[in-house]
């Protein structure tokens, strides 16, 4: 499968530089316009500004795309763009489509271009009554397939929490606590949940997925960062407007794919913008941490490679 690699990333992967990958479902389903392109712009100049490379991947008129140009941006911010995890690709290639690719389907192509280091949002995961509806995010599987460190604010917390962590720990995916002991929750920093383990530096964090995948082991990590204190919100606030999206969502019967993009937005709007704004915050947080998890890994690589 072709995959066009803009001459900045190919030339950082093949001198094994830090890289950093970005989604794209966050511009084209995420957020809403001018927001989307503004958060997407911004990602990468925080990433660069850290002193990694940042390389957002998409499908653009059917090719796949990793590192996007400002036209690639507006297309994804604008147009009607399909929402692109595993089972989408060969449809959306064939058909000359553009797409935006969820985090499952930004894992797949990272994995497969040599991208170590993922930053987005947050995971998705077993949905609420996810034992009955069987309502999985293909992220989990990618989680578990492929060797990336995915930087998020922890499980998105219209999810069942519990119920993802148990997937994630038979999958043999680690949680990892960034200065933390306790799973943030997207919107808020705490949870009734533990974290697999606390490292408190992005070196140690480099060290663990480097020990992971030379062992070898298969699949990636998880690194749950915290949404800053200035933009959390407390729990109990925000559960009472998941449980009002959760009801909404049923009564227009909203499901798959579409879930996901209905209960944030509808949760944006209960808010008042409060959640958008705490929806940017913690990106931009995960954006910087998993730039400085990039560089410790290419030091780490290039230090191998010398010897």
């Amino acid at each position: 499968m072709h995959i066009k690699i803009s001459e900045e990333v190919k030339k950082a992967l093949k001198t094994h530089q830090k890289v950093v990958a970005l989604e794209s479902t966050i511009i084209s389903h995420g957020l809403p316009y001018p927001d989307n392109i503004e958060v997407a712009k911004t990602l990468e100049s925080i990433i660069r500004e850290e002193g990694a490379i940042p390389a957002t991947i998409a499908i653009i008129n059917g090719e796949i795309k990793v590192g996007l140009d400002e036209h690639d941006l507006e297309i994804l911010a604008k147009e009607d763009v399909v929402k692109v995890s595993k089972r989408d690709f060969g449809y959306v290639i064939s058909q000359k489509k553009h797409g935006g690719t969820t985090v499952s389907g930004t894992i797949l192509v990272a994995a497969r271009v040599g991208i170590q280091v993922f930053a987005t949002g947050g995971i998705g995961g077993v949905h609420r009554y996810g034992e009955n509806t069987m309502d999985i995010s293909r992220d989990l599987e990618e989680l578990a397939e492929h060797s990336v460190c995915v930087v998020c604010a922890g499980a998105k917390s219209i999810l069942d929490l519990g119920l993802t962590l148990e997937y994630l720990e038979t999958k043999g995916v680690e949680i990892i606590g960034y200065q933390t002991e306790v799973l943030p929750s997207f919107y808020s920093r705490t949870s009734p949940f533990q974290v697999t383990h606390r490292l408190e530096t992005p070196q140690e964090i480099a060290t663990l997925f480097h020990a992971k995948k030379t062992f070898p082991l298969k699949g990636g990590i998880v690194v749950a960062n915290p949404i800053p204190e200035s933009h959390a919100m407390a729990s109990d606030v925000i559960e009472s407007y998941i449980e009002q999206s959760l009801i909404l969502a049923k009564e227009k019967n909203i499901t798959g794919k579409e879930t996901t993009p209905f209960l944030l937005s509808t949760i944006k709007d209960l808010t008042k913008g409060e959640s958008l704004e705490a929806n940017k915050a913690l990106v931009y947080n995960n954006a910087r941490l998993a730039a400085k998890i990039a560089i410790e890994l290419a030091y780490i690589d290039k230090k191998i490679i010398a010897f």
